[in-house]
């Protein structure tokens, strides 16, 4: 007769073997769930591999593949820049590597990478797309170009390089990774991706301006402090109250993220790379932004200033003003270079910004895009040129086609200067350095991969037979689309998935 001593012992047993059993077969679901996932990520690529233009790519192609966009319509031996294009299809395909060790993966990066320094320009950066087609080619002036095109032919061509909407940043970064990446590979891409890197931050440098800015687009020219003089942010006397229609290439521009995408390629680099003046680059960025924001009552800054640092008109929907949505990316970036740096300047505009923010809400969060200069009211834009003062007198295509009144991220901002000021320096890098640990551990590990389940499922299960992530091309194309945007989202779950189940 079994004694409870007995009866509790092999309870125990019976327990003991029933969890064994069930992390066996956990384990195996997990094992099953990876190699899954594996097969999906090396199907797809293999596919969006095979639409490719010379290892780079567009940002939608119909299922058929007879219509092809970027931004715009494009043609089969084009590629695009601009995100969510070459560059970021590159960086990908590096997350990819970096979670499954496939070599597969580092060379679909590298292709990317190689496509960008074909089309590199003679100005160091890239206009929005690079054509293969020998003869539509022909229209820019390339790197490679340079001994080889009679100088009156190169003038005829195009050599514009684009800072705006991330363009010439995200393949610069892109031409660091990838070199990072595959440090000691000597084959003839690897020279041409290192070489193109090179060039690119040296001319980025050249770009910069006296104070620290960057234009929206550059010629290759450098320019003198006299023609851009380093002074303090100031508003006009006078301003065109129609669009001047004037060249607003050379300007200053915050608009779409341009001058942080400018200061943390160079963070970048410099880390990477060990090179001290590509740090010191970034921080005269950060200095620009001190000398950027306006004065009092309106201490914010603009989408974008003109040589003498007064905010001008860009687009003919774009009237000089002070926005919110560029003030709330300024004030971010100058937190990010005092946590970088530790030096207090860069916090020191904040509280007059906050401060304006919170007297210039239209409704509870919610503030306009722009603000007139002097008056502080709302104003908003149209392709006429004219300023307006009511939304509802802009046409149908630009009330809907820009962001007009939002709260653009602006209590994410306060709080995180609240937290930087609260908490103070140390105590914030030293709690992202646990978090980045504790995310590490076999714990971590797993509570991301059990958060991931059932997005690795449905990449997997939505993934057609063709290899093909399908889904909707947005306003400009009707219906179901291959898009890059899918394909990096997809891929991106299943290298963090990859990874932490390892």
């Amino acid at each position: 007769m079994k004694t409870p001593s007995h009866l509790s012992g092999l309870r125990h047993l019976t327990a003991a073997a029933s969890l064994t059993l069930l992390a066996t077969v956990l384990t195996a679901a997990d094992d099953a769930l990876a190699r899954d996932a594996r097969a999906t990520m090396e199907k797809a690529t293999a596919f969006m591999r095979s639409i490719s233009a010379g290892g780079g790519y567009l940002w939608r192609y119909s299922p058929d593949l007879k219509t092809r966009a970027g931004e715009n319509e494009a043609t089969p031996t084009q590629i695009w820049i601009q995100p969510p294009g070459t560059p970021s299809m590159g960086m990908v395909f590096l997350r990819a590597h970096e979670a499954t060790g496939d070599a597969r993966y580092l060379d679909a990066a590298k292709a990317a990478a190689d496509a960008l320094a074909v089309g590199q320009l003679e100005s160091g950066g890239w206009d929005y797309l690079v054509d293969f087609d020998p003869k539509l080619g022909a229209a820019w002036y390339r790197k490679s170009d340079v001994g080889k095109v009679p100088a009156a032919e190169a003038v005829k061509r195009k050599n514009v390089s684009t800072f705006d909407d991330d363009n010439t940043q995200s393949a610069i970064r892109l031409l660091l990774a990838v070199a990072d990446a595959s440090k000691g590979a000597n084959e003839p891409r690897d020279g041409r991706i290192r070489e193109a890197r090179d060039y690119a931050l040296a001319k980025l440098l050249a770009a910069q301006r006296p104070n620290g800015g960057w234009p929206q687009r550059w010629t290759g020219v450098p320019v003198t402090a006299q023609e851009y003089p380093v002074q303090p942010a100031r508003f006009p006397k006078t301003y065109p109250r129609e669009h001047p229609k004037l060249n607003y290439n050379g300007y200053y521009t915050l608009n779409d993220n341009t001058h942080r995408d400018c200061v943390m390629t160079l963070l970048d680099a410099g880390k990477r790379l060990g090179r001290p003046e590509y740090r010191t680059a970034a921080l005269k960025g950060g200095d620009f932004l001190i000398l950027a924001q306006l004065p009092e009552p309106q201490p914010t800054w603009s989408q974008q200033y003109n040589a003498q640092l007064e905010p001008d008109w860009a687009r003919a929907f774009e009237p000089p003003s002070v926005c919110s949505g560029e003030s709330g990316g300024a004030m971010r970036l100058l937190i990010d270079l005092y946590l970088e740096t530790g030096d207090e300047k860069y916090l020191e505009p904040l509280p007059r910004a906050i401060a304006w923010f919170k007297r210039s809400e239209i409704s509870p969060g919610i503030w306009a895009r722009m603000y007139e200069i002097g008056t502080n009211t709302p104003i908003y834009g149209d392709r006429d040129g004219k300023i307006k003062y009511r939304v509802e007198d802009l046409t149908p295509e630009r009330q809907t086609g820009y962001s007009w009144k939002s709260a653009y991220g602006m209590p994410a901002v306060f709080s995180y200067y609240d937290e930087v000021k609260s908490a103070g320096r140390a105590r914030i890098l030293e709690k992202r350095k646990l978090a980045e640990a504790a995310a590490k551990t076999a714990k971590g590990r797993a509570s991301r991969a059990t958060a991931l389940e059932s997005r690795v499922r449905n990449a997997i299960s939505s993934l057609d037979a063709q290899g093909r992530w399908l889904g909707s091309g947005g306003r400009k194309a009707g219906g179901q689309q291959i898009t890059t945007g899918a394909f990096m989202m997809n891929m991106q779950v299943l290298a963090d998935y990859l990874e932490a189940v390892k």
